[in-house]
């Protein structure tokens, strides 16, 4: 069974940075690297939302409209492990980030940006 664990998250003012790490076990380095992963976020209003994917290898990312440019999604996959580089961070992205791994989920690490 997949397990995801998230850690990173935190209280930063606006305009700074923050860097989420999610490590992966319970699956091979090999079905890590092969498959695709993705960053979520959810407020108290809304449903876990797409923030970033990683495709497989990552070879290519996708993310959000709202956090283009400033978000960074990677991976290492010899320490199955993804990461989420938040850069310019306002209020808006104060959220739990997850990590999705096909239908496993982490616990969450909470974001808070203060004005």
């Amino acid at each position: 069974q997949v397990q995801l664990v998230e850690s990173g998250g935190g209280l930063v003012q606006a305009g700074g940075s923050l860097r989420l790490s999610c490590v992966a076990s319970g699956l091979p380095v090999f079905a890590f690297a092969a498959n695709s992963m993705s960053w979520y976020g959810r407020t108290p209003e809304n449903e876990r939302e797409l923030v970033a994917t990683s495709g497989s290898f990552g070879a290519s990312a996708i993310y959000a409209d709202a956090v283009k440019e400033r978000f960074i999604i990677s991976r290492d996959n010899s320490k199955k492990t993804l990461y989420l580089q938040m850069n310019s961070l306002n209020p808006d992205d104060t959220a739990v980030y997850y990590c999705g791994f096909g239908e496993s989920w982490g616990q969450g690490t909470q974001v808070t940006v203060s004005s």
